[in-house]
């Protein structure tokens, strides 16, 4: 594309996503509790009554002794003592703490517990993600009714959230869409579809992604409203291996809609893949995965009413570092029914709750969720996916680690649990693989359709 043709889409694209904006930003007397009684990102600065909850200190601001980039991050909270374990036995006294999904997974499986430890509020960021998230509070705008963000660049769109429930469900969830995780990323995410006996075979999965949005100095219109350039590459099992996927994920999807092509290697052809949204099938993921639930919700916001329900405090899975470890195999993680509650590790910490409700005249095959947000990171811990009958059908968690040489905090594992069949898939078994390599050196041509044809050529 010319200078002159990329001048004139960024033009295009700022005329629109100004048009379409709805007015969600701050005044600056607000903005400045940004910093002071809130934390940078938006999060409450202050511990709880109760003292259970820490007041946050600035998270974690260096990494433990012996730390050298490349290792998976050791546990800098090591030393902690569980509080508590629920068990089947006692969730009852604790259920106003859990999710229902939680609860549906002590109802059916008896020795599944959540081994609860001291509350640590660990998230951090770079400082300029700090500068920038309070400069955007007082710019950042939503389009049309979620499509997109308008006026903001590389921190969170809205760390204070609207007073109106409707704008301030999708709000939350752009936060977590758009929380920084580094400009570019180089990582194994193997997944493992278990059986409800716990047989699995893992499927070893290379991601390459670029967000362009996180760059210094960047602007929405100097990135042609692609949010993340994401490329995935399925290498085992040998019925498997080989097959691409290709995704320009947009900021704003009035403008243009996700992109994305898949290469076939028994075809050994590259086809534009329209489906690779909502909720078709996620890659290798025996059904136990819609393409929206990629990073616990990645994707347009258009087919359902977000709704803010409020925040909450919560046993959620904090600060995974056993799960992360190098020195945990895969086979002692994955077991029948869930991840071996002994390398996990739950927290009760602050989260924003949002609950999604499909539109009318629209469809997918969860048409109500509920989202439980971090309130310190904007990471997505919990969700609860509902079927057409109203009735609990998945829950998903994503136990989470500050990866240090960034530092953000961000999920190590994900799980989806398909609460009727008992299977479950793990992603992002990387325990046996070399670390995510943020310091990975791309560009947005890497991730051209022409690039996708020789790589899969090769």
């Amino acid at each position: 594309m010319t200078m002159l043709k990329k001048a004139g889409l960024a033009a295009v694209i700022a005329a629109a996503m100004i048009g379409n904006a709805a007015l969600a930003k701050v005044g600056a007397d607000e903005a400045k509790k940004l910093g002071t009684t809130l934390t940078p990102l938006g999060a409450e600065q202050a511990g709880n009554a109760a003292g259970t909850i820490p007041a946050w200190d600035g998270g974690i601001k260096q990494p433990p002794s012996g730390y050298k980039v490349g290792m998976h991050h050791p546990d800098p909270f090591a030393g902690d003592k569980p509080v508590l374990t629920i068990t089947a036995a006692n969730h009852q006294q604790h259920a106003d703490q859990l999710t229902p999904g939680q609860i549906a997974m002590f109802g059916k499986y008896a020795d599944w517990k959540m081994v609860v430890y001291p509350t640590r509020r660990s998230a951090s960021n770079p400082q300029r993600v700090y500068d920038m998230t309070i400069k955007n509070a007082t710019t950042g705008e939503l389009v049309g009714a979620g499509d997109g963000v308008a006026n903001v660049a590389e921190g969170i769109p809205f760390p204070i959230l609207d007073r109106d429930p409707a704008v301030a469900g999708a709000q939350a969830i752009w936060n977590h869409k758009l929380k920084y995780k580094g400009v570019s990323l180089q990582r194994w995410a193997n997944q493992a579809p278990v059986t409800a006996n716990g047989t699995f075979s893992l499927v070893r999965v290379k991601e390459e992604l670029l967000g362009l949005y996180y760059k210094p100095n960047a602007t929405l219109a100097d990135i042609n409203n692609v949010l993340v350039y994401f490329y995935q590459e399925v290498v085992s099992p040998p019925r498997l291996a080989g097959q691409v996927l290709l995704v320009h994920e947009t900021l704003n999807s009035q403008i243009g809609p996700r992109q994305a092509w898949v290469y076939n290697p028994g075809q050994r052809r590259v086809r534009r893949a329209p489906n690779i949204a909502y909720d078709n099938p996620g890659t290798a993921s025996d059904n136990l995965r819609t393409t929206d639930m990629t990073d616990m919700f990645n994707g347009a916001l258009d087919r359902y009413d977000w709704k803010y329900v409020g925040k909450k405090e919560m046993y959620v899975p904090y600060n995974s570092y056993k799960a992360h470890s190098a020195d945990s195999k895969i086979a002692d993680l994955v077991k029948p029914g869930y991840i071996n509650p002994d390398y996990l590790r739950y927290e009760l910490h602050r989260v924003h709750v949002v609950e999604a409700n499909v539109k009318p005249g629209q469809r997918h095959i969860n048409p109500k969720r509920v989202f439980f947000i971090d309130e310190d990171s904007w990471q997505l811990l919990i969700v609860d996916h509902y079927d057409g009958q109203g009735k609990l059908w998945r829950y998903s968690e994503a136990p989470s680690v500050n990866y240090y040489e960034v530092p953000v905090f961000w999920s190590t594992l994900e799980t989806h649990h398909d609460l009727k069949s008992g299977r479950y898939l793990a992603v992002g078994l990387d325990n046996e693989d070399k670390m995510y390599d943020f310091s990975f050196q791309t560009t947005p041509d890497m991730f051209s359709v022409q690039s996708l044809r020789q790589r899969g050529f090769q």
